[in-house]
């Protein structure tokens, strides 16, 4: 029989000087709530304007309070142990948007990371997407699919940081800036193919992927990410019964 989760969040607090990174309350490195937060329901968010080529992008949170949190805690703090539920929602959003394309096997799907700044990544001492990818096809593949994850993509060269620019200026920014390597094209030929980033905003690197991967012969049918742009989430339509909370 496992410990009450108050009783472990306080001798975690006692003992490690542990706190939740989503709301810095004292304990594990998620307290329950902040917890649930990230196994909720995948929706829909398509930004306004919808950049052209940008295929179906889904989130399960906003990108405000604790996801955000946790998110940079991941990310910029080097708290890795948050890949496995930041996986949990990248999962969910690849199930909803993998379910809505056309086509048979929805349970077949590639997940294509955006490429990060290589420079970043040293700095950072690891890739939070690629982590946060392969924890979710590990999530994926125990419901039943048959996943693979393929950093397929490359940068031409590295985009300016795109932090307070908007629409537009974001597009002009990633213009180009990706392609697929020549070793990816066959693997990728006939999959569905899930282009997966941790936030969308403007929807404007995703929508580059995704051009690199159409000229490469890929066809996107997705963008899954853990959040989005508080204004840009909406539901639609019909949910797939498993990955989220309860699932």
């Amino acid at each position: 029989m496992g410990w009450p989760s108050d009783l472990a969040d306080a001798c975690a607090d006692l003992f490690l000087g542990g706190c939740c990174a989503g709301c810095t309350a004292p304990g594990r490195l998620l307290c329950a709530d902040c917890d649930a937060v990230l196994h909720g329901r995948a929706r829909v968010a398509w930004p306004d304007p919808v950049p052209d080529g940008l295929p179906l992008p889904a989130s399960v949170g906003a990108y405000d309070g604790p996801v955000r949190a946790i998110l940079l805690a991941h990310k910029e703090h080097a708290r890795y142990g948050l890949h496995r539920p930041l996986g949990q929602a990248l999962a969910a959003a690849a199930a909803l948007v993998a379910g809505r394309a056309e086509g048979p096997d929805i349970r077949s799907v590639v997940l294509v990371p955006v490429p990060s700044r290589a420079a970043v990544v040293r700095a950072r001492g690891h890739d939070p997407l690629l982590r946060m990818t392969r924890a979710a096809a590990v999530r994926l593949r125990a419901h039943g699919y048959r996943v693979d994850v393929l950093p397929a993509l490359r940068q031409n060269w590295p985009p300016e940081d795109q932090a307070g620019l908007g629409s537009e200026a974001r597009a002009r920014n990633v213009a180009g800036a990706f392609a697929v390597w020549p070793r990816s094209e066959r693997l990728l030929a006939g999959r569905r193919v899930v282009v997966t980033d941790d936030i969308v905003t403007t929807g404007a690197t995703a929508a580059e992927a995704a051009r690199a991967l159409r000229t490469a012969g890929a066809a996107p049918c997705g963008l899954a990410t853990v959040a989005a742009t508080a204004r840009w989430m909406s539901d639609f339509g019909r949910r797939l019964p498993i990955l989220g909370s309860g699932g």
